[in-house]
This record gives structure tokens, sequence and C-alpha cells, in this order.
């Protein structure tokens, strides 16, 4: 069967921010376009809000993963491998899989990559990915991970990664969530306990943007720059999405190989 008629469709969540577009699912793609020369790569987004308003501001076309799914039909393409840079198994994942297979019957074959956070070695290079990261940090410093939470029974593994840093030697590390559990009131808690010099919010999601600029970093009364502040830290904020390192890029990397 000819190599052009196989396809990588990367799905991401998408972002408003072309700053951190460019640095984290423009290269996460773009590695994924390196390592398979032979297929041709879509790209789709699940957030149809940002499509529409990336539509309207600059005039570019996101396929949703239903028209990406068309698109490839069009196109020839036989063989997908579907890969997601969603970080946990949860909602949007779920639906994803949904609108793909709806198609399964356009294809010969439909493979689906894991999401970032699916087995325990993801887990722990992840872990490892984080603490390398901000592994130049004075002694005293607390770093504290914004990630974005769900209802989804997949938010525990934030509180189990949250657990996994303190076991793998790095007490200083705190993750919590801007819209489930662990929540800003635990982390106060936490960190308060731990009492840093001073602490260094990040965000916990393949990109930075409206999440990291406005409910982590912002000037707003309830961002958690302002609560932190207000609890006496020195904070500063690390406009860094997790698409923007090499050792994140290369899990998404590997679970593109398991699925091929």
């Amino acid at each position: 069967m000819s190599e052009n008629t196989k396809a990588i469709l990367v799905i991401s969540f998408g972002t408003s921010f072309p700053d951190t577009r460019k640095r984290t699912i423009e290269a996460i793609e773009k590695d994924i376009a390196d390592a398979y020369p032979g297929y041709r790569i879509y790209r789709a987004w699940t957030s149809k809000m940002i499509m529409k308003k990336l539509l309207r501001t600059e005039n570019r076309k996101i396929f949703s993963v239903r028209e990406a799914m068309e698109a490839m039909k069009a196109d020839g393409i036989t063989e997908v491998i579907v890969q997601p840079t969603h970080v946990i198994n949860g909602i949007e994942n779920d639906l994803m899989k949904e609108d793909a297979l709806a198609y399964a019957d356009s294809f010969v074959q439909i493979r689906f990559g894991a999401p970032l956070l699916t087995s325990e070695q993801d887990n722990d290079e992840v872990v490892q990915a984080v603490a390398d990261e901000f592994s130049a940090l004075p002694k005293g410093s607390a770093v504290v991970l914004m990630g974005h939470g769900t209802t989804h029974y997949a938010n525990a593994i934030y509180a189990a990664l949250d657990y996994r840093f303190k076991d793998n030697g790095y007490p200083n590390i705190f993750l919590g969530t801007v819209e489930a559990y662990p929540s800003l009131d635990s982390l106060l808690r936490q960190v308060g306990e731990q009492n840093p010099r001073s602490v260094v919010l990040a965000p916990f999601m393949i990109v930075a943007g409206d999440h990291a600029t406005n409910d982590m970093a912002g000037d707003n009364p309830d961002s958690w720059r302002r609560k932190f502040e207000e609890a006496g830290f020195t904070v500063t904020c690390v406009m860094k999405g997790l698409g923007e390192y090499p050792a994140i890029r290369r899990i998404l990397l590997r679970h593109v190989a398991e699925a091929e």
C-alpha cells in the first residue's frame, strides 16, 4: 500500500494565543512530521469556541475532528493514526474518539495514540521532565503547577501526580487544577505549611494560553498569582506550556510509535 495513503491526525484542544501556539501545538506537529516523513499530517482542534475565534480574528480555518476525517477521506487516506495532545484521558479525549470512530467505515484502519498521562511510564517521565525544567531554582523555592481539571473521573491523575512528585524526591513541586481538585485552597494550605521563600507558578497544560495568562498570572483578584502574593509569597510566573518541553514532546512521539 502506498505510503501517501497514511496520515497522522494531531488533535489539540486549541488556543487563540498565537505565540504559544507556535511554540507548543505547532512544535509537536513539526516533531511528528519530521519523525514520520511517509505520513501526511493533519490538524484538528476540539474547542469550537477557539476555532470560531480564530476564524474571526485571523481568518484561519481549523478543522474539527469530523471535518478532518472528511478531509482525509476526500484525500484518499486509508490508514489513520490519531494522536491527541490532550494531557489526560478526559471528556475532550472521549468525545474526540467518538467523532473519529464515526468514520470507521471510511478507512481501512484508525488507530489512537494515548494522551500525555496514560501509563506509569508516562507519569514518571512527566514528573522527571518538570523536575528537570525547574532544577536550577534556588533552594527554598516552591513550584506550583496549574492543571486544567475536569469533572471526569480521570481528574484523579492530578492528585496522584502531585503525590508522585513528592514520592520521587521533589517535595517542593505542587500540582493543582483551576477547575477541580486539588484546588487553589488546597495548594495555598500545603505550600504554606512548607513556607518557601518564593513561589514559581507555571501552567501544567500543553499551551500557556487563556488560563495561564488570566487565571494563573492575571491581575484579577482571584488569580493564583494574586492569591499567593496575598498569602505573603514572592511570586514569579513562568509562561511556558508543556508543549515547549522537548521531553514532553518526546512522550507524545512515543505514543505515536506505540499506536503505529
